[in-house]
């Protein structure tokens, strides 16, 4: 049994294009644990990992936190080559990790693998969720076996986009028509995502893409409102829903900056769509979490369409807690205060990994 109280490593930044959103998130978070009961039950430390994948300690680490921005490079001075080169002090005694980490290299499966490989337990979905989760042809591909609804997609490989691009460019336009949203596979937070409303828009979204991840996937435009809901549980515990949420803005999508930008958007919740559509999207919610093993924590993103459809869009598996972000905002809304959440995401994460067949499960 852990001794108390309960030493916490809160790792954050990561070798990601959504760098700067992970230090915001474990901002919040880094306050929830710090006040209340929480500064009783949890010993925290704190380790940042630079877009150059180097780990830092608690000196480099909490200046981040408080600044809430990512490091200067005056701040990474003399760190070393680029990265993996070993724990910083403090890293072996932690006995919960909490990875606060958006995107590649951190909600993809990769450091879960890590901390699988430690034996020690962690927040959050295991390799198998984490990496299906976020490969999204992968995720769409697992939805589709559930037999979930999506918008009409299909797959593009970067080679394609090499020579004339004529026969991918009229297979999208036969398949999917426009407008259309091309989409890296293996992104969040809309990096590097562009709408696309005729063939040349098209090709220029598809290279863009094709740059940051060598697998591609391009989804039919529809006409919906953006709803969203958070999930918690799973292992020893049930998966939960929460309220939906809505987001809403005035851009013609919501892109990285509506996302992130003070004033551009705004969120709605509980949502207001009938019993009946909240309650099919929060039973979906799960079905989602199952398709792909997600467990711990998720947010589940649906289309709402003009005729009263529901599609799936996708499953984030470590989702934003900004300021702004849903998840957190969602779970208040349903009556589940930050503190209590960032603890009940950390006891979900001890009782699972005494479980050593769902942790392979899950792995």
């Amino acid at each position: 049994m852990s001794s108390f109280p309960t030493r916490v490593g809160l790792i954050f930044g990561g070798a990601s294009g959504e760098h700067a959103v992970s230090v915001r998130s474990a901002a919040t978070i880094a306050g929830a644990l710090r006040q209340g009961e929480n500064a009783q039950r949890y010993a925290v430390s704190s380790f940042y990992i630079d877009p150059a994948g180097r780990w830092h300690g608690a000196e480099l680490a909490e200046a981040v936190l408080a600044q809430g921005t990512p490091a200067s490079e005056a701040q990474l001075q003399g760190a070393g080559r680029p990265g993996f080169s070993g724990f910083p002090s403090g890293a072996v005694d932690v006995e919960v990790w909490l990875p606060v980490l958006h995107g590649p290299n951190g909600e993809d499966g990769t450091i879960q693998g890590l901390f699988t490989l430690m034996q020690v337990p962690y927040v959050g979905s295991g390799v198998l969720g984490s990496a299906v989760g976020m490969d999204k042809l992968a995720m769409k591909a697992a939805f589709a076996a559930a037999g979930l609804p999506q918008v009409a997609y299909a797959a593009v490989e970067a080679h394609e986009l090499e020579g004339n691009t004529e026969d991918v460019l009229d297979r999208l336009e036969q398949q999917l028509g426009f407008p259309c949203f091309v989409k890296p596979a293996n992104l969040g937070s809309s990096v590097g995502i562009s709408k696309a409303r005729n063939r040349s828009e098209l090709l220029e979204g598809l290279r863009q893409a094709a740059a940051l991840d060598p697998r591609v996937v391009v989804e039919q435009g529809v006409d919906a409102r953006e709803l969203e809901c958070a999930v918690r549980g799973g292992g020893l515990q049930p998966l939960a829903a929460s309220v939906l949420g809505e987001i809403c803005f005035d851009a013609d999508w919501y892109d990285y900056d509506t996302k992130y930008s003070e004033g551009l958007s705004h969120t709605v919740i509980p949502a207001q769509v009938p019993s009946h559509v909240a309650e099919q999207a929060r039973g979906m919610a799960l079905a989602a979490c199952r398709a792909v093993g997600a467990m711990g924590l998720a947010r589940v993103d649906f289309f709402y369409g003009t005729g009263g459809e529901i599609w799936l869009n996708e499953i984030n598996t470590f989702p934003g807690f900004t300021s702004q972000s849903m998840y957190p905002m969602l779970w208040a809304a349903t009556g589940i205060s930050l503190d209590t959440l960032v603890c009940e995401l950390i006891e979900g994460a001890r009782e699972w990994h005494l479980r050593p067949q769902l942790r392979g499960a899950a792995a």
